[in-house]
């Protein structure tokens, strides 16, 4: 019996922990980047690699929050699916978790082709948090994961080139102001999913565009791509070209063959097929191809040593298997950004399918085997016939709605009157977090927040900076006003804005939070403490009036409010305030992890070292650990008397310096 494609809506119930609110405190720092190399590694680099490297790295997640406020206490949770399927393969994609692939089944074999998370577990891997592990991602804005990565995209039902049903993603991405579309579809009888994708720059400036569809898959495999180098980088933050596919003795494009996380960026010669495959040893695994356009390919690797096993276990649960990634991107590497020009559009046609063919032996005779068996089971032919058929329907309107996104693509063509053919921002998609700034467009000034909210997010692009600077110089304006001049490098500017606001503002602690993270920034400690400490003695009054059940908003600003003023009373050398800030925090925060990690620097600054080793022995878990970060183990470095990190506190993702 043959099955017609079909899309259907479906609720998967998993071990979920609650994303929990955003961080309400805009992100001032400079991002803590990864993802940063050195002028001498641009030697010998092809040009235009060397000159995409250096094209307009982000500055700061601004007007994007910071989402931190998730845990690990999971419990069963449904989460709402679109089910893409034929009589040959079934997609299964999480429209309100960034679009993402949790699964793709290949029917005729009964095999699962993606690294499927039984767990919904949110980490620090996004650029501004929250991210979780598996399936297929669609990473666009700036070097690293999506900050699309854990919310909702627009998602419809619309016609495919072959008369069938296609499922088109949507979305307005905020960290370079871009809209961009997935098409998803099966032809029927296919064993390969199609996604077109299409970026746009509306704008009248060129803009810097990142984009890596990020493909988790078991690690228990063999990756190959046709390349004979690739690009390393690792944690120690440094780029080299080696051979693929054996560097220093060890053949890398087997996963479990490297002791330390890593990423190889394959150089793929001009001309080449693009494609990447994960081959298990028995030669069944999943294959990804594209377009030229997609010229990148890339893999990923934990590691075998305990803080790539640590990690593993972190993103879902012990006992569920290894996984590794394979990318593909608009750059050799992760490290560039491609300049967009004003006006105009990127478009590209990726597949995702089963492929069969022996992974082992010698490098070349595996890649020609496997190529010859790619081109048998999708010729590069027919990827390209599918990609023009596909690409005057990617201006088709969208028919039945399946899932709503962000009401930000919305104001942002009312602002411009931007026509957006296929990827319709409809003006019911407005919501409380665009209503300040739909105020300001329309009538020229912000409205004064509700006393019993914390403020809502700042929008940072020029023209709604000039529309700041022409509004009423209330003290909401010269917040918001302030946050824009200091995203966008005017720091003296920034800073008297938020003094002016100062004057007559009824509740003082987002400008003095704001003036603290400045002095941080401009190498003041001693005022950055006082005006921390003065911002959270206002927030508590603040809290106070509003009385009843607290907001969440509330909550997670106190907490966020009271872990900056702590770690900054503590720079100072103000140990007792510190103390007199922890004693503020309400129970359930100062139980959370990452309050117990601060608890115990806390009570090493006191003195207090058994104490404070304590904390450890009784256990915590940091659920917002940055990726790379060793906040933990350089505070047991201080506490532990010798004694080796403990296991579970193990996150470290190079190698120690000291050994």
């Amino acid at each position: 019996m043959v099955i017609v494609t079909t899309i259907r809506r479906e609720v998967l119930t998993l071990p979920a922990a609650p994303l929990g609110p955003d961080n309400p405190l805009p992100p001032l720092r400079p991002l803590d980047e990864t993802h940063r190399i050195e002028d001498r590694d641009k030697e010998g680099m092809p040009r235009d690699m060397a000159r995409q490297v250096g094209h307009e790295p982000l500055r700061s997640l601004l007007p994007e929050p910071l989402r931190d406020g998730y845990d690990r206490a999971r419990g069963p949770r449904g989460i709402d699916a679109l089910v893409l399927e034929n009589d040959r393969l079934r997609a299964t994609v999480l429209p309100g978790l960034g679009g993402r692939i949790a699964s793709l089944f290949h029917k005729p074999t009964g095999r699962e082709l993606l690294y499927r998370n039984p767990v919904f577990q949110p980490a620090n891997f996004a650029l501004n948090g929250a991210w979780y592990s598996g399936g297929v991602e669609w990473n666009i804005g700036a070097t690293g994961h999506t900050t699309l990565s854990c919310s909702p995209l627009h998602a419809a039902r619309v016609p495919a080139p072959d008369g069938t049903d296609m499922l088109r993603l949507w979305e307005w991405e905020r960290l370079r102001d871009l809209p961009f579309q997935v098409d998803l579809w099966l032809p029927d009888g296919s064993d390969f999913l199609y996604a077109g994708v299409r970026v746009r720059n509306p704008h009248e400036r060129p803009a810097p565009l990142y984009w890596w569809s990020n493909t988790a898959v078991p690690e228990d495999r063999r990756v190959l791509a046709p390349a004979d180098t690739a690009w390393h980088f690792g944690y120690e933050r440094r780029l080299r070209e080696v051979p693929v596919p054996v560097s220093d003795g060890i053949d890398r494009t087997y996963p479990r063959n490297s002791t330390y996380a890593a990423d190889y960026f394959y150089e793929v010669p001009d001309g080449r097929r693009r494609w990447i495959a994960a081959l298990d040893e028995d030669g069944h695994g999943l294959v990804q191809t594209s377009t030229d356009v997609l010229r990148g390919r890339k893999l990923f690797v934990w590691g075998t040593g305990p803080g790539g096993r640590r990690w593993q276990e972190w993103l879902t649960e012990p006992g569920t298997g290894g996984y590794c990634e394979i990318q593909a991107g608009l750059a050799r590497t992760q490290l560039e950004h491609v300049p967009l020009d004003a006006e105009s559009e990127v478009s590209w046609l990726e597949a995702y399918g089963p492929l069969d063919a022996p992974p082992a032996g010698e490098w070349h005779s595996a890649l020609n085997e496997a190529e010859t068996r790619l081109e048998a089971a999708l010729p590069r032919a027919e990827v390209d016939a599918a990609y023009a058929a596909w690409l005057p329907h990617a201006d088709t309107p969208p028919g039945e709605t399946l899932a709503t996104g962000s009401g930000w693509g919305a104001l942002e063509v009312l602002r411009a009157d931007w026509k957006l053919p296929g990827t319709p921002f409809e003006e019911s998609t407005l919501g409380a977090a665009q209503e300040p700034w739909l105020h300001l467009l329309r009538a020229g000034s912000v409205p004064e927040p509700d006393r019993a909210e914390p403020p809502g997010q700042t929008l940072v692009a020029r023209h709604w900076r000039d529309m700041l600077e022409t509004a009423p110089a209330t003290p909401h304006t010269e917040y918001h006003l302030g946050v824009v001049q200091w995203h966008a490098g005017d720091r003296a500017q920034a800073e008297r804005s938020w003094e002016r606001g100062l004057r007559h503002a009824p509740a003082v602690w987002p400008m003095l939070r704001c003036l603290a993270v400045a002095d941080q920034e401009g190498g003041n400690p001693e005022r950055a403490a006082d005006r921390y400490a003065e911002a959270f003695d206002d927030l508590c009054r603040e809290r106070g009036e509003v009385g009843g059940d607290v907001h969440e908003r509330w909550v997670a600003a106190t907490a966020a409010l009271g872990r900056d003023a702590i770690e900054a009373l503590l720079a100072a050398g103000r140990t007792a305030d510190a103390r007199a800030v922890w004693r503020r925090l309400d129970r359930a925060t100062r139980a959370r992890g990452r309050f117990r990690l601060i608890e115990a620097g806390l009570l090493l600054a006191e003195g207090r070292r058994e104490q404070a080793r304590a904390v450890f022995e009784a256990g915590f878990e940091v659920a917002d650990l940055r990726e790379g970060a060793d906040d933990i183990g350089r505070l047991w470095a201080d506490i532990g008397d010798g004694a080796p990190l403990p296991a579970r506190y193990d996150f470290r993702m190079r190698p120690d310096p000291a050994r």
